[in-house]
């Protein structure tokens, strides 16, 4: 089929098509006056996503944006925030709403049942490109819609100020707990840190010049005791060389001891005169003169008087050597007490500062939880929130539905789409010849020529049935 056969079909069923377009659009008409009409009002508000926390002064992240407009429209669409809606605008005690309940039979609460009303009224529409969500509620009441789409927002706005302020109450209570056990803490912290001040006598717990003084004095007794140890053992050792001058195994020229003695070096030189003399008088005389044998005698009493002098000599050096180890015992004896004392020292010392820290450590725990309990508590009584009513509804002057010119525009296209389908369908069972080119695809013949009827309200050619008579 042609699109000129289509427009001649149409033409030629134009009555049909014009009543099903005349009973749609009257039906539409009817339909949209007996209509209820709704009022649909709309409020907007602005979320800021990037904003400065009231309480910490620290700048908040930014969100995801699609997560969290979904997040906000799944709250304004909440029943929680519905139910809020209900109480303020007290729609629980409106007789007709008691009434309307009753009729539907529903169980429950009627608040719940008005909630679950209302949200499916509402529509929640997010802005694409910006922070701003448009709230819809449709209505028959015009003011009505205005209060509720207005009481939807102010919910909206309490919920998250709800939400935020919960848990920082939760949080600060349990803040209130843990700060009276890191209180309790720091004070025994500090009872175990005075005490032990007070048992051991110190004052103050840095301060290390009592430990500094014992230290010094410590090193100073270790030096003297190291020194007294070198004199004792240079006494040691010069009494042993005495000993073995004096038992003949070591010659005590060389001693300092001997050296250092005028009275011995005075009897060495009578001995050297009187050996010279005894020396002369062995050449000169026989053995049992008495000039030899006095000689003799002298020789031998200034070696006894040499010997008895180094054994003078030596008795001091070992009373010398007594006393200095004497003095070596009692140096280290102080030594190892005052070693005891720097070890003590050192370790009252590191336990005071095993206390110190746990002092420090404890004030810090609770100067930490103090200063968020303090944070949390100011969060908790906050009522400030990132959202903001931009623009507040205003009672609609127009009904939004019915459309009634969307209506009637909507009901011709389809009664015309309807006409003409009626139109084609009994075309399909009543096929008519309607031109020359309908003859020649429906019979395969050729048309010689056209004779127009006398009557003009009849048709150009007859029935198909009348025509393929005549062509027969």
């Amino acid at each position: 089929m042609s699109l000129q056969q289509l427009f001649i079909i149409l033409w030629c069923r134009k009555i049909l098509i014009i009543a099903c377009l005349s009973v749609t659009v009257v039906t539409a008409l009817i339909a949209s006056l007996l209509m209820a009409k709704q009022y649909v009002a709309t409020t907007t508000l602005v979320l800021d996503q990037r904003g400065i926390d009231p309480i910490t002064g620290s700048v908040l992240p930014t969100p995801l944006l699609t997560g969290y407009m979904a997040t906000q429209m799944d709250v304004i669409k909440s029943h929680n925030v519905a139910l809020k809606v209900v109480n303020a605008l007290k729609l629980a005690e409106n007789k007709q709403t008691q009434t309307a309940f009753e009729e539907s039979k529903q169980s429950g609460d009627i608040r719940d049942w008005l909630a679950d009303s209302l949200l499916q009224k509402l529509e929640v529409i997010p802005s694409k490109e910006s922070s701003i969500i448009h709230i819809t509620f449709s209505a028959k009441d015009p003011e009505l819609s205005a209060r509720t789409v207005n009481a939807f927002a102010q919910a909206y706005i309490q919920t998250t100020v709800e939400l935020k302020v919960q848990p920082a109450k939760q949080n600060a209570d349990w803040f209130e707990i843990q700060l009276a056990s890191l209180r309790q803490q720091m004070e025994d912290a500090y009872e175990k840190l005075s005490a032990f001040q007070q048992e051991h006598g110190i004052v103050m717990t840095k301060d290390s010049d009592h430990l500094d003084l014992e230290d010094a004095r410590l090193s100073e007794i270790a030096r003297q005791l190291v020194e007294s140890q070198g004199r004792t053992y240079e006494l040691i050792s010069r009494k042993n060389q005495l000993a073995e001058a004096l038992a003949g195994k070591e010659s005590f020229e060389s001693l300092q001891e001997i050296l250092t003695n005028s009275f011995v070096q005075q009897l060495k030189a009578d001995l050297a005169r009187a050996e010279a003399k005894f020396a002369e008088l062995a050449e000169r005389v026989d053995r049992k003169h008495p000039e030899y044998l006095q000689a003799q005698a002298e020789v031998t009493s200034l070696r006894k008087k040499i010997k008895s002098e180094i054994s003078t000599v030596l008795n001091g050096i070992s009373s010398s050597v007594a006393a200095s180890k004497q003095h070596d015992n009692s140096l280290a004896a102080s030594l190892a007490e005052q070693k005891s004392k720097v070890l003590e020292l050192k370790k009252q010392h590191d336990q005071i500062a095993v206390l110190d820290r746990q002092v420090e450590n404890t004030r810090k725990a609770y100067d930490t939880a103090m200063q968020r309990a303090v944070q949390t508590r100011m969060e908790s009584e906050t009522n400030q929130t990132n959202i903001a009513l931009l623009n507040p509804a205003l009672p609609p002057k127009y009904a939004s539905k019915p459309n009634v010119k969307l209506n009637l525009l909507l009901s011709a296209i389809l009664g015309f789409i309807l006409g003409t389908g009626i139109a084609l369908i009994i075309e399909l069972f009543d096929r008519r010849i309607r031109s020359a080119t309908d003859i020649t695809e429906s019979l395969g013949l050729p048309v010689f020529g056209i004779v127009q009827s006398p009557q003009q309200h009849k048709k150009l050619l007859g029935p198909w049935r009348l025509a393929k008579g005549a062509l027969s």
